[in-house]
């Protein structure tokens, strides 16, 4: 026998049961993050070689289950729009009265073919009309601060769906108006990007990422309380927000003061 068998031979016998089990314990552990750490790399690869394709076969529901209270419930509404429409790549359509539809998923580079649209209309489009799924965070982002930065209004219309990162999108209006049968839900952010992360550099993107989303809805005065129930929601489900909790998280803003009509045929009598 070689000497380093004998050396593990003679600590064998000299130690007690209890320090036995804890070293195979140990032993067992690190094996078992070892076969995490492959399978999170496998993972990734596998990612990797799948770009984004909303229409594939076996893709995700464009609608996941809404998890309200632990429970899988329906949407709280019917979605009037065909999942065909909402699972194609985002796409612009101008509408009279300023409105600029954006319907579809968002795919990576849709925040520079929304940009491009908006330059192209100048100053007509006043609202953004949301209907979407959901899709690419960091371009949900850069598409939320491009309307704040224009001071448009954004609006979910009864039916339409703004789900995942298109409330981050929604969050960017100066007024921000869900009508009665709209379907907004919220849930964890995930990675999907198309290139090989480490654990470690996937976790630093996912915190950095989070980061940079509070920080914009806190710019926006949407209340923590949304970004929680976004944050305690797995990505395979969805939390419907409903009319009073948007209100609540300012989500959804006041609607504008109506002008006070001036009383007719009357004058001030003098103090």
């Amino acid at each position: 026998m070689s000497e380093a068998w004998q050396s593990v031979k003679a600590y064998a016998l000299k130690a007690d049961d209890g320090t036995l089990m804890r070293h195979a314990f140990q032993i067992l552990l690190a094996a078992a993050l070892v076969f995490v750490v492959i399978d999170f790399r496998e993972i990734n690869a596998a990612k990797a070689l799948a770009p984004f394709d909303p229409q594939a076969p076996g893709a995700a529901p464009i609608l996941p289950p809404a998890l309200t209270e632990g429970e899988p419930e329906a949407p709280p509404s019917e979605i009037t729009t065909e999942a065909e429409q909402l699972k194609n790549a985002i796409r612009f359509e101008l509408q009279p009265g300023g409105i600029l539809r954006a319907q579809g998923a968002i795919d990576p580079g849709a925040a520079e073919r929304f940009r491009t649209e908006i330059e192209a209309r100048g100053e007509y489009v006043k609202t953004v009309l949301l209907d979407s799924p959901g899709g690419s965070v960091g371009d949900a982002l850069a598409m939320s601060k491009l309307i704040r930065e224009r001071q448009l209004d954004t609006k979910v219309e009864k039916g339409a769906l703004c789900a995942s990162s298109c409330p981050i999108v929604f969050a960017g209006g100066v007024e921000r108006t869900a009508e009665k049968g709209a379907v907004i839900g919220v849930h964890q952010i995930f990675n999907g990007s198309t290139t090989r992360l480490s654990p470690e550099q996937a976790m630093s993107d996912a915190q950095r990422t989070t980061a940079e989303i509070t920080r914009h809805l806190e710019e926006m005065g949407i209340k923590p309380a949304l970004w929680r129930r976004a944050m305690e929601t797995p990505p395979d489900r969805l939390f419907y927000l409903s009319a009073r909790e948007m209100e609540a998280d300012a989500l959804t803003t006041p609607p504008p003061p109506k002008p006070v009509a001036a009383s007719r045929g009357k004058t001030a009598s003098p103090q």
